[in-house]
């Protein structure tokens, strides 16, 4: 071999994107870096449920249909993790919180003028 010559490996999936590895039409970071939705001028529904599969029989607070902004999702995931004294992240455009809190949630959202369903 040649100082130039290098090893090629093709899977026949066409481009790859650079920064997260994936072929370029199901690209991960691209749906991440996605322009955030405005927040809206009036009140903000959310959905509550809680959920069980496909997490070893551990229960979670699923707050869930809110707008995709992600500054705004992260500080009321904080804002929530603090009121009920537990553990969360943000997943997309919907914030779970570990345990089934649905009560203190929907207590907390209500006060800070959210509009509440299920």
């Amino acid at each position: 071999m040649t100082g130039k010559a290098r090893l090629v490996y093709s899977t026949g999936v066409g481009r790859v994107c650079p920064t997260c590895g994936w072929p370029e039409k199901d690209c991960k970071c691209s749906a991440k870096s996605a322009a955030d939705v405005p927040l809206p001028g009036g009140k903000i529904a959310a959905k509550l449920r809680m959920e069980k599969s496909g997490r070893g029989g551990k229960t979670v607070t699923v707050v869930y249909d809110l707008p995709r902004n992600q500054k705004f999702l992260k500080e009321l995931c904080q804002d929530l993790k603090r009121a009920c004294g537990t553990g969360g992240t943000v997943a997309d455009d919907t914030i779970e919180l570990q345990g089934d809190l649905r009560d203190r949630v929907r207590d907390y959202l209500k006060k800070n003028d959210f509009v509440v369903k299920g």
